[in-house]
């Protein structure tokens, strides 16, 4: 499991070779590897199906609780098939939608590194794992909604969503350390069992919180959703993959992976029920008012998430049913919309709708994939949405006293979404053919075969429900913990599900042909905008930056004297503080060692280095002074039997010197460029920074040494570590984390000076 897992990151590194091997050869072969994953997957699903799971372990952080741990169940096996099943098909249509596009291989390295996290984010089971995947979804989105980076709206959108997804993702970090803490379980399996304690402890409130803030961003839930239509910019493979199918069902997939753990509380519940409530009318609304065919899909797709978050909130074992089932069907039928509307666009050069019909007639099968989803989101008897759509609506009748209410919600999104479907999949290819089109013609079969497969699956599973059930059954165990006893049908007779499908039916073919779209519609719809969450958004983000610009400005001006005064100062007052609220000054002559004649001279010679770095007139002397001060604490480590500090010192200091030496050889000699009561003011804050620090280091002396840490490191050293050197030891093993950012610190650095090297070199040439 883990190596299919890494696989992705595997083929993502290997992509530009691979591309370079298929030079003049069509990139469709690629779609082969997401192939072999969704076949790998597919060949669990008899033994998920049976009700079995698949559990693997790989070490990682042990003394952490934290593991490469993977759980393979019903919930898994749906969102694993639906990343490599229909990245299969992304791949493919990548392989003509950007056929000839310079920068192919990244997009397919990008495409391999997110199904790689959220396979990742899908079979993880802990917390830790889970959200380290969780990022990486939203670190390589936000590489394919800027994919166009040389579009300052692209950049713009993959930062908006990075920042929203990301902003998330440390909430989301915070909730599972403390689901970590409370339980002392970091393992999301095993979270299950100990629901009576999280739920009972003091932070849960908290949790469910941070929970739901990191689910909300991640899948575009009011008032975040502002993010996903902005990504829009990105090429349609990606809209397709990501805001569709998998990434924006990230935080569905959260919620509902929780919803064992978590769930069943009151607060849980009506908060779902109210942010999705909202989310799904809301969006639904937008979506009628769009003229843009991703714009439509955008504000669709959010709707269909409120959906999501709807149910799990009602979290009735009939609500959950129709969650898993929707997350389906939703899949299913967006993906081909969206897929659609890339041929749509690649073809024809616009996705306006009022300026788009009679399609039909030059692309018959791009025109039946669009009916085919077209229906199943309206929930046309016979395909898979209409089972979806009776599902949602059982869900809500039966939702106990608020169940009305919840109803009339649903049949208004739902009519909503009705339209919006139509819009997007029927209205482009109906009616008289624009002259402009008449040479349009049908593209690549990579580009039109994987919509007209996706939207037949929407019809199969329709017409032959049970086909599903091996998908849909354990998906229920996992949202229940609960056997499945219940059939998927078409037909439950008449009854009032039936009467809200066919008032659903009704009343959007209605408002389809009733609403013309139009700019000025469009206008009317977004007149309010400065009210909406992304202006309020946008506004204090902006407040922030010049806030921001200002106070950078004032305190980063250029000067690195002011900055030591800043931060010399801030120290001063704080350790002044610290000291006035109470200091305890003993020292004990007793235990104090003699001072030698050796140790008095040293003394000596670095007092008088010092008085000479700070009266020096000369550069050069004062730096010469500084090593001379640099060499007496090489003197006192060595008197002291640290002969490896004192090596350290010397090498330190000696690079130090040159360095100097070399930067400051060309200036001019000095120059009084500050008046003498600025030198007084540094002289002051020198000498009361310095007190300071001599004054704590005596309060010091007073502690209580405790050598726990000293004897820990002292006698397992050899044992854990293997080695002799303690020092080196504890900078390699027992705080190799440390050492290793500080090697990369320093790598980045080096890389920075190099750049400013190259740079200089350049310049030099052109003068």
């Amino acid at each position: 499991m883990l190596l299919v897992v890494f696989s992705g990151f595997i083929m993502a590194i290997c992509m530009p070779f691979i591309l370079k091997l298929l030079s003049g050869k069509s990139s469709a072969w690629i779609s082969l590897f997401p192939f072999a994953l969704f076949s790998y997957f597919s060949s669990y699903l008899p033994l998920v199906s049976a009700g079995d799971t698949v559990k693997t372990h790989v070490e990682w952080v042990p003394s952490l609780g934290v593991g490469l741990d993977f759980h393979f169940d019903g919930l898994s096996l749906l969102f694993t098939l639906l990343i490599t099943g229909i990245g299969t098909l992304v791949f493919l249509y990548t392989s003509s939608y950007l056929k000839g596009h310079v920068y192919l291989d990244r997009f397919y390295a990008y495409l391999s590194l997110f199904m790689a996290s959220m396979l990742g984010v899908v079979l993880a089971d802990n917390v830790i794992t889970l959200f380290v995947f969780w990022e990486l979804t939203s670190i390589s989105s936000f590489f394919l909604i800027g994919f166009n980076n040389e579009s300052e709206a692209s950049r713009k959108s993959a930062l908006t969503a990075l920042t929203i997804t990301g902003m998330g993702g440390l909430f989301l970090l915070a909730g599972m350390v403390a689901i970590g803490y409370i339980s002392g379980e970091y393992q999301i399996s095993a979270l299950a069992s100990m629901k009576p304690e999280i739920q009972g402890s003091e932070w849960y409130l908290l949790i469910m919180i941070l929970v739901f803030l990191g689910a909300f961003t991640k899948s575009a839930q009011f008032p975040f959703h502002f993010w996903l239509p902005g990504a829009m910019k990105a090429p349609t493979p990606v809209s397709t993959y990501l805001h569709s199918a998998t990434m924006v069902k990230a935080g569905i997939y959260l919620l509902a992976r929780f919803t064992p753990i978590l769930g069943g509380d009151s607060t849980w519940n009506s908060t779902l029920i109210i942010v999705g409530g909202i989310t799904m009318v809301y969006a639904a609304i937008h979506a009628l008012f769009r003229l843009d065919l991703k714009g439509i899909l955008a504000y669709s797709t959010i709707s269909a998430l409120g959906i999501l978050v709807f149910l799990i909130g009602i979290g009735t074992e009939e609500a959950l049913l129709a969650a898993g089932v929707f997350i389906l069907v939703h899949a299913l039928y967006k993906a081909t919309l969206f897929l659609v509307t890339g041929i749509v666009d690649h073809e024809t050069g616009t996705r306006d709708i009022s300026k788009l019909s009679g399609l039909n007639q030059v692309m018959k099968p791009v025109a039946l994939a669009a009916l085919l989803a077209a229906l199943s989101n309206a929930g046309i008897p016979l395909t898979f949405g209409f089972i979806g759509k009776d599902l949602i609506y059982e869900a809500t009748l039966h939702a106990g006293t608020a169940g009305m209410v919840l109803t009339v919600l649903a049949l208004v999104t739902n009519t909503a979404l009705l339209v919006a479907g139509f819009m997007a999949g029927i209205k482009p290819f109906w009616g008289k053919l624009p002259s402009a089109f008449e040479k349009v013609h049908l593209p690549h079969w990579t580009m039109w075969v994987p919509p007209l497969v996706l939207g037949s699956l929407g019809l199969l599973f329709g017409l032959l429900p049970a086909l599903a059930e091996p998908l849909i059954n354990p998906v229920f165990t996992s949202l229940t913990l609960e056997a499945p006893t219940f059939h998927l049908k078409i037909w439950h007779g008449f009854n009032t599900v039936l009467m809200l499908s066919l008032a659903t039916l009704g009343m959007g073919a209605g408002l389809f042909f009733l609403i013309k779209p139009s700019e000025s519609l469009l206008a009317k719809a977004t007149r309010f905008e400065r009210i909406s969450p992304q202006h309020i958004l946008t506004g204090l983000a902006h407040g922030f930056y010049t806030f921001s610009e200002k106070w950078t400005g004032f305190f980063q001006n250029g000067y690195l004297r002011y900055y030591l005064i800043t931060i010399l100062s801030f120290l001063t007052i704080l350790l002044g503080y610290r000291l006035f609220l109470g200091v305890e000054l003993y020292v004990n002559t007793a235990i104090l060692s003699e001072v030698t004649l050796y140790e008095a001279i040293i003394v000596i010679i670095m007092a008088s280095a010092i008085l000479f770095t700070v009266f020096s007139k000369s550069r050069l002397t004062a730096v010469a002074s500084l090593g001379v001060v640099g060499y007496c604490f090489c003197l006192i480590f060595l008197f002291y039997s640290a002969p490896d500090l004192a090596m350290t010192q010397f090498s330190i200091d000696t690079l130090t010197v040159i360095l100097f030496v070399l930067v400051l050889y060309n200036l001019p000699k000095y120059l009084k460029l500050s008046e003498t009561k600025d030198r007084i003011r540094d002289g002051i804050l020198s000498l009361a920074f310095g007190a300071l620090i001599s004054i704590l280091t005596l309060e010091v002396l007073n502690e209580t040494v405790n050598k726990d840490i000293s004897t820990y490191y002292a006698e397992n050293a050899y044992i854990l570590g293997k080695g002799k050197n303690v020092v080196n030891v504890i900078l390699v093993d027992f705080r190799g984390f440390d050492t290793m950012v500080e090697i990369t610190v320093l790598a980045i650095a080096a890389l920075g000076v190099f750049s400013l090297l190259k740079l200089r070199l350049k310049s030099i040439e052109k003068e």
